[in-house]
């Protein structure tokens, strides 16, 4: 076995990633179903209404990043990991001592 692979096995990072990376990949399918309701539900408004939901809109834009960021993140592209870790998409970075 090779140093490096040895490295790895041990690795207690490697294989917390590995943990988060699964928790994301179930997340991942959840946000997925998700986004079709959302979709489904803002055209039938369109269709009946002519008129777009603007906090559907604005959820389904957060979803979306949101989406975007847990694939970059199980892709290895980074290493931040998306919400609950950090703010939600759109969302103002808190600031200690103020809500």
């Amino acid at each position: 076995m090779s140093k490096n692979l040895k490295e790895n096995l041990i690795s207690r990072g490697l294989w917390t990633r590995a943990l988060h990376m699964i928790l994301f990949a179930i997340t991942y399918s959840i946000a997925g179903t998700v986004m079709a309701a959302i979709v489904v539900v803002q055209f039938l408004f369109v269709l009946f209404t002519g008129h777009r939901l603007p906090r559907l809109l604005s959820f389904g834009e957060g979803l979306a990043v949101f989406i975007y960021q847990v694939l970059r993140f199980l892709t290895f592209n980074t290493e931040d990991k998306p919400f609950p870790f950090g703010n939600w998409p759109g969302e103002s970075p808190r600031i200690e001592g103020r809500n």
